[in-house]
C-alpha cells in the first residue's frame, strides 16, 4: 500500500533543535530524550534524515546530542520559518518520499508552517507529539490541533517506530524494542 509508512518512502526532518532555543521550551528535557530515542531508531532502520537550523548565529547550532545522531545528515541554515526549503523539497522529490516524520521546535511556528507546506505538497506528515515543544504548552497544544486539522498524523515515538518495523520478525526489532523500554 503506497500510503503506508515504510523505510523506503519515509524521511525525517529535524527542525531547529538548537542550543539557545531548547532551554526556553516547555519540558525540553522530555522532548530531547524522545527525539534521541526516535533518531536512534531511525538510524537502526536506515531512514534518511535532514536537519535545519534557524538563524544559528543567534540561536546556536544543533544540540550536540542531536548532532551526534544526525552526523551524516545534511544541515541547512534558514531564516524562513518553514523547514520545507528548496533543498529539502528537491531531496524528497528525488527519493519519491511520501511520508515525513517531523520533529523539532517550535511547534506553533516552524513546525506548524512546515507541516502546512509539506501537506500542500502532498506529503503525509507524522509528528510524534513528544518530539516537539513550544515555550508555552498552550501554543504546542493549539499547533498540534492545527496540524491534525491540516491532515498530519499526530502520533508518538513508539507508534512511528513500530509502523516502520511492521513485523516482529524485522531484523531491527530487538534493538528498537530495547530503545522503547
Amino acid at each position: 500500500m503506497a500510503n503506508q509508512l515504510k523505510t523506503n518512502n519515509t524521511e525525517c526532518i529535524v527542525v531547529d533543535i538548537q542550543e539557545r532555543l531548547m532551554p526556553a521550551l516547555h519540558a525540553s528535557e522530555v522532548m530531547l530524550q524522545s527525539c534521541t530515542v526516535l533518531l536512534k531508531g531511525l538510524n537502526k532502520l536506515n531512514v534518511p534524515i535532514q536537519v535545519t537550523e534557524q538563524y544559528p548565529k543567534g540561536l546556536g547550532k544543533t544540540l550536540p546530542e542531536i548532532a551526534e545522531l544526525t552526523k551524516n545528515a545534511p544541515v541547512y541554515e534558514k531564516t524562513r520559518f518553514s523547514a520545507y526549503l528548496p533543498e529539502i523539497e528537491k531531496k524528497l522529490a528525488n527519493r519519491q518520499v511520501r511520508h515525513v516524520i517531523l520533529i523539532g521546535a517550535e511547534t506553533h511556528v516552524c513546525m506548524l508552517q512546515t507541516v502546512l507546506d509539506l501537506s500542500r505538497a502532498g506529503i503525509q506528515v507524522y509528528v510524534p507529539f513528544e518530539c516537539t515543544s513550544s515555550r508555552k504548552l498552550q501554543n504546542k497544544d493549539n499547533a498540534l490541533q492545527q496540524m491534525r486539522d491540516a491532515g498530519a498524523v499526530v502520533s508518538n515515538v513508539e507508534s512511528v517506530l513500530f509502523q516502520l518495523l511492521q513485523d516482529a520478525k524485522h531484523e531491527a526489532f530487538k534493538e528498537i524494542s530495547g530503545l522503547i523500554r
